[in-house]
C-alpha cells in the first residue's frame, strides 16, 4: 500500500471510527479512555529459507501522563465487556493500518485476540475486524488469528469460534497444551492453519516430532516462537519448524524488519 493509499486508507476507517489519529511520526495511533496506543511488529521467518513471511503485532501503550503501560495493564482498563470489546478491536484497527500500510509484498499480520472477548462475543466473531479490512482493502486471508491459550479449556467455543473466523477468510493459528497436541486432530476440518509451540516446551520434550507429523497431515504448519538463544534456535530447525519467531530473531519493533 503506498503512502496515497495508506492515507486513503485512515480517512476511510477514520469515517467509522473517530479514536483513530495520525502521529507525529506517520505512525498510527488509536486513543482509549486516557491512553495512547500504538503499534510493534515481531517478524516471523520461514525456518527453511529464513525469509521473513509475516508479523506478530502487539501492542503498546502510554497513559496521559507520559507513563509506559503494559499491554496487560492496558487491558485491565476494560472493566465491562462492553468496554473489552472496543478496546480489542481499536487494537487490530491499529495494527492493521499500520501494518497494512507500511508492509511491501504479500506479509502475514498475526494478531491475537482476549479470551474475555471470546466468551463475550458470542457470533459472528471477526465480523467487525472484517469491515476495517475492507476499508483499507486487504483480504482477510493475510490476517492469522492466534487463538489464546485458555479457549483450549471449552472445546466447544474454540470450535464454534474458528469456524466464526473460518467462515470469514482468516486463517487460524492456536497453542496445542503441551508438545503432543493430539486432542487437536479432533477439531478435524477446523484444525488449525498453524500451531504454535514454544521454544521452551520444544527443548522440554526433545523433539516434536509426533506434532509435526499431525500438523503437517492436516496440511497446516508449524512455528516456534518465544526462540530466545541459539540453542533454542538450532533445537527448532532440527525439529522441522515451519516457521520461528523469537527475540533471538528479531524482537517487536515499531518499524518493520
Amino acid at each position: 500500500m503506498n503512502a496515497r493509499k495508506a492515507h486513503d486508507a485512515l480517512t476511510r476507517v477514520q469515517a467509522t471510527d473517530d479514536q483513530l489519529q495520525r502521529s507525529e511520526d506517520g505512525w498510527i495511533v488509536g486513543h482509549f479512555l486516557n491512553s495512547r496506543l500504538s503499534s510493534v511488529f515481531q517478524p516471523v521467518f520461514d525456518g527453511s529459507r529464513r525469509n521473513v513471511i509475516g508479523h506478530a503485532a502487539y501492542v503498546r501503550s502510554e497513559s496521559g501522563d507520559k507513563n509506559i503501560l503494559s499491554p496487560w495493564s492496558i487491558f485491565t482498563l476494560a472493566s465491562n465487556d462492553t468496554l473489552l470489546v472496543s478496546l480489542d478491536r481499536l487494537c487490530r484497527t491499529v495494527h492493521a493500518i499500520n501494518y497494512f500500510g507500511a508492509v511491501s509484498g504479500q506479509g502475514n499480520l498475526f494478531v491475537s485476540v482476549q479470551p474475555r472477548l471470546l466468551e463475550s462475543v458470542k457470533d459472528d466473531h471477526g465480523r467487525a475486524f472484517e469491515k476495517v479490512l475492507n476499508l483499507i482493502e486487504v483480504a482477510t486471508s493475510r490476517v492469522v488469528i492466534e487463538m489464546p491459550l485458555e479457549v483450549n479449556r471449552d472445546a466447544r467455543l474454540l470450535k464454534r469460534v474458528i469456524s466464526n473466523y473460518r467462515s470469514r477468510g482468516y486463517r487460524i493459528s492456536a497453542h496445542p497444551n503441551g508438545a503432543s497436541g493430539t486432542w487437536m486432530a479432533e477439531l478435524g476440518a477446523l484444525y488449525p492453519d498453524i500451531v504454535r509451540l514454544d521454544a521452551s516446551a520444544l527443548l522440554q520434550y526433545n523433539h516434536a516430532l509426533p506434532l509435526l507429523d499431525t500438523v503437517h497431515r492436516f496440511g497446516a504448519a508449524l512455528l516456534v516462537r518465544d526462540i530466545e538463544t541459539s540453542q533454542q534456535l538450532d533445537a527448532s530447525v532440527r525439529a522441522g519448524a515451519d516457521l520461528l519467531q523469537g527475540r533471538f530473531l528479531g524482537g517487536p519493533a515499531p518499524m518493520l524488519a
